[in-house]
């Protein structure tokens, strides 16, 4: 089959959802299907798509929305239904859209659908209330924006919406009434999205992990160090809350070696709070680095660090770490019933005190272990992408029935 994935953000910029969609797209081709992926075009500079990804990838008419030029958004409309129109007319037939959008690409995602008359399976990422709410006051205004902009890109929903969805909940409900099958990454999400009537029924689709990534990098030695290390890996914004995790590590006091892969908004306060707080001696930001590069740091680390709370619809950090044996101290309980690993780590609040006492525990344990505490081998195979592709094949296959 040709399946058409569009998504709000292009598939070689930062973030776990490109990092899934990436690793959807080869699995899918193994098994012989078409995949195209339509995204705004990156912006970044020096970007440019490896020849491989050609054939694959369709930029659509994008401005960029970060200083970094990281992401970009596509105006759902006229020109851009037409520059997608125009790069499937030279590929086969699509037979089905996967949306995994849930702003411009959903509403550009539904519009394809609509003309190529396919079904739609529509996997949600976003947490939209939480993650609006964190950012901003003026969030019931935003919600009602996001409503009047699917309105105004989509006309009236295709089916019915649930009167008990509100706000943000409301918008995905009508985004949800246009597709055959609605799912989310992990089950606390899909318990959310059913409980804000977005859709009376949310599969479970996990994102899943890289086979040949976790072969390859599992079997590395891990460095010799004379204290434990940590590792916090995400874009630096205020919903991940890694400055909370900054002030932590000064308040905790552990006596370990902190990396923060990833960069962001908040990378200059990050840097600047580190210097305020004298913990340059323990905390380093190495940036952003390939993946190949994160999974590596995650494998030899002794613990990573998870540190967002409420808004994470899986968090795929967790997973990956998981897969090459390195244990979580988590912030978010309902992530770490989804990873459901031993040894772990919980923190019991969202306050910084309750972090860097976690921290402290975690921390001691590690170092009187001598790097021993590590999550069974035995437990990766269900994280892998192999074993999520055969399930995301037989939704495709009930939504084409």
């Amino acid at each position: 089959m040709h399946i058409l994935i569009v998504t709000d953000q292009h598939p070689d910029s930062l973030g776990g959802v490109q990092v899934s969609i990436r690793l959807q797209r080869r699995f899918l081709e193994r098994r012989g299907h078409r995949v195209t992926i339509a995204a705004p075009a990156l912006h970044r500079a020096g970007y440019r798509t490896a020849m491989e990804d050609r054939d694959a990838y369709v930029d659509l008419p994008s401005r960029p929305i970060t200083k970094d030029r990281e992401y970009g958004i596509s105006w759902p409309g006229a020109r851009t239904d037409r520059v997608l129109a125009e790069a499937l007319a030279s590929r086969p037939r699509v037979d089905l859209v996967h949306v995994q959008g849930d702003f411009w690409g959903a509403l550009i995602g539904i519009r394809a659908a609509r003309g190529l008359r396919v079904p739609i399976v529509h996997t949600m990422h976003n947490h939209v209330d939480e993650g609006t709410r964190a950012v901003t006051p003026l969030a019931p205004l935003a919600f009602q924006g996001l409503r009047g902009w699917r309105a105004l890109a989509l006309g009236r929903s295709r089916g019915p919406v649930s009167p008990a969805a509100r706000g943000a909940w409301h918008y995905l409900a009508e985004l949800a009434a246009e597709a055959e099958i609605v799912t989310a990454p992990s089950r606390h999400f899909a318990d959310a999205l059913q409980a804000g009537g977005v859709a009376d029924e949310v599969l479970v689709t996990p994102n899943g992990v890289d086979d040949e990534a976790i072969e390859e990098v599992a079997p590395r030695p891990r460095s010799e160090r004379e204290r434990p290390t940590l590792v916090w890996l995400g874009r630096m914004s205020q919903e991940k809350r890694v400055l909370e995790f900054v002030e932590a590590i000064a308040e905790s006091g552990i006596d370990a070696d902190v990396a923060l892969h990833g960069a962001g908004l908040l990378l200059p306060r990050v840097r600047r709070r580190i210097e305020e707080l004298g913990i340059g001696d323990r905390v380093t930001i190495p940036g952003p680095v390939p993946y190949l590069e994160a999974l590596a740091a995650m494998r030899d680390a002794d613990a990573l660090v998870q540190t967002s709370m409420g808004f994470e619809t899986q968090g795929l950090t967790p997973f990956e770490a998981a897969a090459l044996g390195t244990p979580t101290v988590f912030s978010d309980p309902e992530i770490a019933d989804d990873v459901a690993v031993r040894p772990e780590w919980r923190v019991a609040d969202g306050s910084v005190g309750a972090l860097a006492r976690t921290l402290r525990e975690a921390v001691a344990e590690l170092a009187a272990a001598g790097g021993s505490l590590r999550v069974q081998e035995g437990e990766s195979r269900r994280f892998l992408q192999s074993a999520r592709t055969d399930e995301m094949l037989r939704l495709y296959e009930r939504a084409l029935g």
